[in-house]
């Protein structure tokens, strides 16, 4: 039995991880790789393996690094079955469509300048109907009940707490005739915050692969973040001027969303308008609103409070989808908060909205998820004075602000948390690390070695281990 890591080794990005077993091969993941524009295509564009050599393809959870890159699996042969829980299956579906759209919008505007230029024209990695094939394949499973994707393969999905329908993947496996279990971690949520129940702890685990973004930082509590996301606010408002917060669809915008609501009914903000601008988010939201069982006490408490009022809808909060609508966004001269996807500004309507308004210096962009290396939100984070958008210079001179209480991975502490609870269900004998960079991804695997795990690995790109 063979494990080899082909995505998220030694980088955030671009989840894929190869599990041999009994002559089968079964992919965990299978993400977009983001970073630099020409090498993210050409990783994404060509796998290290036969797409229709593999057997089966089993997702943690709905993120695009996650599964972003399933229609061009698909497009190069794949044909099996493609599982997830229903609310990842449901996201996914508008992920996808949405991903290969604004594909073919990017590449469509890119491509007027270069056809003026004389220059040859881009071709998307996916289109729309690449991802509608990729769906068909799709096949819905809840937490707890256990399928058999392969002979000798016995799965069942827990609770991650990271998003809607995420999940950490366990999987029993006949190793000719020995039993092993593996477990996946996915992307790890944290504890006691509002909106999704913590993450289950999972048991019996012989070999684990866990993320490490937050490897070795720390979140700021939850009430730090309301106090500065109040104080961004009022200091946008007092300048006259906007705050964009580029944020993943899924989650991200929802968090920000309910806590803006939570203020907003506690009357600490001013007379300001929240927008929405990214039919992803509000087509997500709308999945949101379909599965209420995924929420915790909290949430559930919040919605009997308001007499079942829609978390995600208040007065004050304008929801976009028309592409006028949000061109509009960048005339207004009164203050508002735009909240546009992607969260790490690597495509979509934030690009345009950053475009045009991050030399102003009334303004403010605030970034309130990982920012992976090599992004644009990277380079802006960063403190690049002048960065490119859609290859055109822009000097940054608006203020550039971090909040990490918006995160939705565990952080250090979170995942050794995560870990023990593991260790004591359990006896781990090897620890892979993935989705994160060396520094914290070492700085955790150091920290777990202390906890007691036998070995512990820092997988790189096509780096095969022997189970």
């Amino acid at each position: 039995m063979e494990l080899q890591f082909w995505g998220a080794a030694q980088t955030v990005t671009g989840s894929m991880h190869l599990l041999k077993v009994n002559g089968h091969h079964i992919l965990l993941d299978c993400g977009m790789y983001q970073g630099r524009r020409k090498e993210a295509f050409e990783r994404n564009n060509n796998f290290p393996f036969d797409p229709s050599d593999i057997d089966a393809l089993i997702v943690s959870h709905a993120h695009i690094d996650h599964i972003g890159n399933i229609p061009t699996l698909v497009k190069k042969g794949y044909r099996g079955p493609i599982w997830a829980t229903s609310a990842t299956r449901d996201l996914a579906a508008i992920m996808l469509r949405d991903s290969a759209h604004i594909q073919e919008s990017d590449v469509a505007y890119v491509n007027k300048r270069r056809v003026k230029q004389g220059q040859k024209p881009f071709e998307p990695l996916y289109t729309q109907a690449n991802a509608i094939a990729a769906l068909a394949l799709f096949q819905s499973i809840e937490y707890g009940r256990t399928f058999s994707p392969l002979p000798g393969v016995q799965v069942h999905y827990r609770d991650a707490g990271h998003l809607l329908g995420s999940a950490s993947v366990t999987l029993d496996l006949d190793d000719h005739g020995k039993q092993k279990r593996l477990v996946f971690s996915g992307d790890i949520g944290r504890t006691n915050l509002p909106i999704l129940r913590d993450p289950q702890p999972v048991e019996g685990a012989d070999f684990i692969i866990m993320e490490s973004t937050y490897g070795g930082r720390y979140h700021e509590p939850p009430e730090e973040a309301r106090a500065e996301l109040k104080q961004m606010v009022l200091e946008a408002y007092q300048n006259n001027g906007k705050i964009i917060i580029p944020s993943f669809a899924l989650g991200r915008t929802q968090e920000l969303v309910y806590a803006l609501h939570v203020m907003k009914d506690a009357g600490e903000l001013p007379d300001v308008r929240i927008y929405v601008d990214s039919p992803l988010a509000v087509s997500a939201t709308e999945i949101f609103q379909l599965h209420p069982e995924a929420y915790d006490q909290e949430m559930q408490a919040f919605i009997k409070a308001t007499n079942n009022h829609n978390p995600f809808g208040f007065e004050g909060i304008t929801y976009v989808r028309d592409v006028e609508e949000s061109k509009a966004l960048n005339e207004l001269s009164q203050p508002a908060i735009i909240i546009s996807a992607s969260g790490m500004a690597e495509s979509g309507r934030v690009l345009h909205h950053l475009k045009h308004n991050i030399s102003d210096p009334r303004n403010m962009i605030l970034f309130v998820g990982y920012q992976a290396e090599n992004t644009l939100g990277r380079k802006i984070l960063d403190g690049q004075p002048v960065v490119s958008i859609f290859g055109e210079e822009y000097a940054v001179r608006a203020k550039v602000f971090k909040i990490n209480g918006y995160s939705a991975h565990a952080d250090h502490n979170g995942l050794l948390a995560w870990l023990k609870m593991a260790q004591e269900r359990g006896h781990p004998r090897q620890l892979f690390l993935v989705h994160g960079e060396m520094e914290g991804a070492t700085t955790l695997a150091e920290a777990a070695r202390q906890q007691g795990i036998p070995e512990v690995h820092i997988p790189a790109r096509g780096q095969t281990f022997a189970l």
